[in-house]
């Protein structure tokens, strides 16, 4: 694992980074996540926040910045900082119990609600994404049940901190 800026990166309770994972950029993950093996999460002074009980699959891709190929810019990090134009850099959050498939890519300002997963190979824009769905393709979306997944998570909160104060108490099956 590699993290560029160490100064900007907490990671929560019990949570895992895998080997060849690359951080460049603020992250910030919550209680028992996963970041499997060679994940990018880059994005210069952008941010990556991660709720609890949130995956991220094996060669996903997380952009918190990004080049803006269609205007034109001029900012890669090679470049000096007074040169540097054009771009996009918006924060991505990511709520509680978030799955994001194998070698999926998180485009700048996406936010994922509570309970999303998606698909591999899946590609997330800035859009609205409902809670508690599977992302399949663009324009088809699968409920998910999230009874039993929150029950779990609850029992675990209560046996390790005595409280369940930052899970939710109660979602859409």
């Amino acid at each position: 694992m590699r993290i560029r800026k160490p100064e900007e990166v907490c990671i929560g309770d019990y949570t895992i980074i895998d080997d060849f994972t690359y951080i460049s950029t603020a992250l910030e993950t919550g209680r028992y996540c996963h970041i499997a093996p060679n994940v990018t999460i880059s994005g210069g002074s952008g941010k990556l926040t991660i709720g609890d009980f949130s995956g991220i699959a094996a060669g996903s891709s997380v952009h918190v910045a990004s080049s803006d190929y269609l205007r034109g810019s001029f900012e890669l990090p090679a470049i000096p900082p007074e040169y540097r134009m054009g771009g996009v850099c918006e924060d991505v959050v990511f709520e509680d119990h978030v799955l994001i498939g194998a070698h999926s890519a998180i485009l700048p300002g996406v936010h994922l609600p509570e309970g999303f997963a998606s698909a591999a190979h899946s590609l997330l824009r800035k859009r609205r994404y409902d809670p508690w769905t599977l992302w399949v393709e663009q324009n088809r979306v699968v409920p998910r049940s999230s009874e039993k997944v929150l029950e779990q998570a609850r029992k675990l909160l209560l046996d390790k901190y005595g409280s369940t104060a930052k899970l939710r108490q109660s979602s859409p099956s």
